[in-house]
């Protein structure tokens, strides 16, 4: 940029110059004329000499921008050659290891090769041997591999069943001496199936309406209002084609009762919304512990009974709400209490303690539907998490004999409800359907092989298996006992549980639980 700017004013200069020496000629004349060229010529060579001393520098200036660039290009083509030439060295030695590893590939791939080759020709050979051993046992045994397989079969059969026959005996054995003093039977029911086999009554509550039209408020706008209510109560709401009524199904009596008692004062009430069924809801279910509290403590004033923790009071009033073939829980339990003082009155022997043995002998009829197992069993447990005597404890275990009979007083309670369930009119079932149940328990354990005639007794509450004599091994008795009481289990419902005896020389025993 100075260069210009040299030139420029070099120019300029000269026309100054030339400028002057004009007006100069014509204003002293031609005399002035020769000293203004002097002058010009002067001018030109110091701008001359400045243009060329400003061309200099930037030659200068231009050949150190050139002479740094050039270094700087240098320096960029060393680093990219040493780059290069170490990307040059990896690939080399990946180039080197592929080769290594294509070299291992094709050995293994021959190794295997090769042992592929040796293991067809091993295989070839066991077939050879295998078709002549063949061709050697039917030459030996005059019979084809077929009757050969069927006679192993039958064989290995019989074994299988001798065995597990054995098996199942050294089990029962086994369970014997480890059973603990609430049970000396072969099998102590550990897990019992709930009691299902009920009346109407026991298991489902008819709620009538004022009208059909109701049926629609009850279901609401897109069925909202009966999945609350199902939500909140725990029960099943059926809405059929029964005329003005609607149906509670639950096996929970507590729970049937509190959503009977909601739903009453829903139809009532008429305004049905998910707000309000909860709250009616909570309103029954107050209602109906009150209910409970008030049930046990005026079970208790009935029969004398004092002192006894508060849950298992409430428990007792759970009864209320309760059926076992048409009859209520709560009023079985008090006969059997009543009919219990009578008897441990006229044996002389204590009369509080048969009572309360009596009153609570039912008690885990309450939870049974909560909690696994006999109801005997379960209210057992409860009545000695709540510190009750020994002997009302071992009386409600063994009262339907889910626990050996240890006192007086087990074998009183047991009576007593005997008396209480079998009295006229105290339960009801119809005659065709216990014929029928009776009647489906010796066919279903006729049908296995080996039982010659099948009874049942006990009101259905056990079934008699008399095994064929010409089965020699006594071990099969108990693989049969069990294979039944299995089956009756998959294929039967019922209350309780029902013990199958499998008898011939030798007697085994089971539980359809």
């Amino acid at each position: 940029m100075s260069f210009f700017v040299t030139v420029l004013v070099f120019a300029l200069g000269v026309a100054a110059g030339v400028g002057a020496g004009f007006l100069f000629s014509k204003s002293f004349g031609a005399k002035n004329i020769e000293k203004a060229r002097a002058q010009a010529r002067a001018i030109l060579r110091e701008a001359a000499m400045a243009a060329e001393q400003g061309k200099r520098e930037k030659l200068t200036e231009a050949k150190e921008e050139a002479f740094k660039l050039r270094q700087e290009i240098e320096r960029e083509g060393k680093e990219r050659r040493s780059e290069l030439q170490r990307a040059e060295r990896r690939l080399e030695q990946k180039e080197e290891n592929l080769d290594k590893k294509l070299d291992r590939v094709a050995h293994r791939e021959d190794e295997l090769k090769t042992r592929q080759e040796n293991l067809e020709e091993r295989m070839i050979e066991v077939d050879e041997i295998k078709k002549r051993q063949l061709e050697r046992l039917e030459e030996i045994g005059k019979m084809t591999s077929d009757e050969a397989r069927d006679l192993l079969l039958r064989r290995t059969e019989d074994e299988a069943q001798h065995l597990l026959g054995l098996r199942i005996k050294e089990l029962e054995e086994k369970a014997r001496r480890e059973a603990d003093r609430k049970a000396r039977e072969i099998i102590v029911t550990a897990v019992q199936r709930c009691a299902v086999e009920h009346t109407s009554e026991a298991a489902v509550s008819v709620v009538h309406l004022p009208s059909d039209e109701m049926k629609g408020r009850i279901i609401g706008r897109e069925g909202r209002n009966i999945r609350t209510f199902e939500t909140i109560a725990g029960v099943d709401l059926i809405v059929d084609d029964t005329p003005e009524a609607v149906t509670l199904s639950s096996f929970d009596p507590v729970r049937r009762e509190i959503a009977r008692l909601a739903l009453e004062r829903l139809v009532v009430d008429g305004r049905i919304h998910p707000a309000r069924i909860e709250e009616l809801i909570e309103k029954a279910t107050r209602d109906v512990e009150a209910q409970i509290a008030e049930a046990g403590e005026n079970a208790l004033l009935e029969t004398g009974v004092k002192n006894m923790h508060p849950e298992l009071v409430r428990t007792l009033g759970q009864l209320k709400f309760r059926f076992s073939y048409g009859q209520n829980a709560l009023q079985h339990s008090l006969e059997v209490a009543y009919l219990s003082g009578m008897i441990a009155s006229e044996l002389g022997i204590d009369e509080e303690i048969a009572r309360r043995a009596g009153l609570l002998h039912d008690l885990g009829k309450a939870v049974d539907h909560k909690i696994e197992g006999p109801h005997a069993l379960i209210g057992a447990d409860l009545a000695r998490r709540f510190n009750e005597s020994p002997e009302v404890v071992s009386a409600i275990a063994s009262h339907h004999e889910d626990q050996e009979a240890r006192s007086v007083y087990d074998v009183i309670v047991a009576a007593a409800d005997a008396v209480s369930a079998s009295r006229p009119g105290a339960r009801r079932e119809s005659l065709d359907a216990y014929v029928k149940r009776l009647e489906k328990l010796e066919e279903l354990a006729r049908t296995f092989n080996g039982v010659s005639k099948a009874y049942a007794i006990q009101a259905g509450r056990e079934v008699r298996v008399v095994v064929s004599p010409n089965i020699a091994d006594d071990a099969i008795v108990h693989k049969i006992a069990f294979d039944v009481a299995r089956k009756i289990e998959e294929e039967l419902k019922y209350p309780g549980q029902i013990k199958v005896t499998a008898t011939k020389e030798t007697r085994a025993t089971e539980y359809a639980k």
